[in-house]
């Protein structure tokens, strides 16, 4: 499910989002139940997408939540569309905004990079919000922010500065969609890991018993990798220190996570010193 950010009125809408004058955010309903504002609700739709995914979210459904209409809720939110903007922006409030660079920017950045991968499989509703057009809220701009002061001193140009920090959003994203999907995997499907993987392994040898003539180089692989061979250098100490939860492939996309991670680090690394030693 994809959901696109921005798709109620704009106005009204980014009001909400940066609690302007006429936003209605601390105004009270009366009456002998609790009063209703906008965090309220937005933290209301927070828990429900967490406990149950993006696809359970409506009005009607956050309003029982708070023993509400639906219709009770559109004095402070006008639809969803402006609900899934301020549930995706308030939530992204929960991540750190200051690291210290005393050890160097790549340390840093690694930081950002752990707690937004931690983040997202908090919660994975995030990942249904198109990027394609951002919410344009403080919580979102705070994101940004944090990871200019990082990166935007490191010595490259700003417009490549600025691509790879879109690069590494996307990349935490994406590896992290992965993870998360595969949490969600035997839940959705009523069929576990293990028995999926066994099943298909052995239909496959019957099928193509000539797998590895067909893909040697794909084979070959396979057949040489070792989790410590594929394991970055550093990367073991995460694991070893208990984090390895999870089912296997979940694991795996860690530690494809970390091992891109350092690749593409070592990539800004490499340009930063090639732009040194042309000064």
């Amino acid at each position: 499910m994809v959901v696109f950010a921005g798709q109620g009125d704009a106005r009204r809408s980014m009001a909400l989002l940066w609690r302007s004058a006429d936003s209605a955010a601390t105004r009270a309903a009366p009456g002998p139940k609790p009063g209703l504002d906008v965090d309220t609700i937005v933290a209301a739709g927070i828990a429900l997408a967490d406990e149950q995914g993006m696809d359970a979210l409506s009005m009607r459904a956050v309003g029982s939540r708070l023993g509400r209409t639906a219709m009770a809720l559109y004095t402070y939110v006008p639809s969803k569309s402006e609900l899934v903007d301020l549930m995706h922006d308030r939530v992204l409030a929960e991540l750190p905004t200051v690291y210290g660079t005393a050890a160097g920017w790549r340390p840093a950045i690694t930081g950002w990079a752990d707690d937004t991968w931690d983040f997202y499989l908090r919660h994975p509703w995030v990942l249904s919000v198109s990027q394609a057009r951002p919410v344009l809220g403080p919580g979102e701009y705070a994101q940004l922010e944090t990871v200019v002061r990082i990166l935007g001193g490191i010595g490259l140009e700003p417009l490549r500065v600025r691509r790879v920090i879109a690069l590494l959003f996307q990349f935490v994203r994406g590896m992290a969609r992965v993870a998360a999907e595969q949490r969600q995997a035997a839940a959705a499907t009523g069929v576990s890991d293990d028995e999926w993987w066994s099943v298909r392994s052995a239909l496959l040898a019957e099928v193509a018993p000539d797998f590895a003539e067909r893909f040697p180089a794909l084979a070959a692989l396979e057949a040489r990798a070792t989790p410590a061979a594929e394991r970055p250098a550093g990367a073991g100490q995460p694991e070893e220190a208990g984090e390895a939860e999870g089912s296997p492939a979940e694991r795996e996309a860690r530690q494809a996570f970390l091992a891109g991670l350092q690749v593409i680090l070592d990539g800004v690394e490499a340009a930063v010193r090639a732009v040194g030693e042309e000064g």
